[in-house]
């Protein structure tokens, strides 16, 4: 059952910063510990009774006792159930445990995504505005090069207007050409 953000966040939060959850967290890695020991133990036994087994097929080769049959099944069979209880254990409690660190970081991303979004839709209004701003400073630059370039026309038609009347003034004095 999916659970909204802020419940899981809450949740969440709880159960990573919390004194109790964090005992509770301490005493399950110590039951991890021993089930991990149990494991080791019936892997060992198991080992033990399959030998143990074999060793006496071998020595009643022609004998067969139903008592001592029965008596190895059983225990063949309640090893391998505690191998298989004690390891299904350690492969769920790692199971549980990276489940939870995956959803632990999916609620602290999600809350990392809400500030981002937040400042985004809050920088934006800023961002057009600073864009419209940009646009004026760059409306009147434009306009100022025009003015620039219109009075250096100008500027540029009336030194050769000069020039020419200079050189048509000096020009009979002196015929010099350069």
């Amino acid at each position: 059952m999916p659970m909204p953000l802020v419940a899981r966040k809450q949740l969440f939060r709880f159960l990573t910063e919390s004194y109790v959850v964090g005992k509770i967290a301490y005493a399950l890695k110590i039951s991890f510990i021993f089930v991990a020991i149990l494991f080791v133990d019936a892997v060992q036994r198991m080992l033990r009774i399959t030998a143990e087994a074999e060793a006496a097929k071998s020595a009643n080769s022609g004998v067969n006792h139903a008592s001592t049959e029965v008596n190895i099944a059983a225990r063949k069979f309640y090893a391998q159930r505690n191998t298989y209880l004690t390891g299904f254990c350690l492969f769920l409690s790692l199971c549980m445990t990276r489940t939870i660190q995956i959803l632990v970081h999916l609620v602290h991303t999600e809350e990392e995504l809400g500030t981002l979004r937040a400042k985004t839709a809050s920088g934006s209004s800023n961002l057009v505005e600073e864009v419209e701003d940009l646009k004026a400073a760059l409306q009147r630059k434009d306009d100022d090069i025009a003015v620039l370039q219109s009075q250096a026309r100008q500027q540029a038609a009336e030194y050769d207007r000069l020039t020419g009347e200079h050189q048509k003034l000096s020009g009979s004095a002196d015929k010099r050409v350069d």
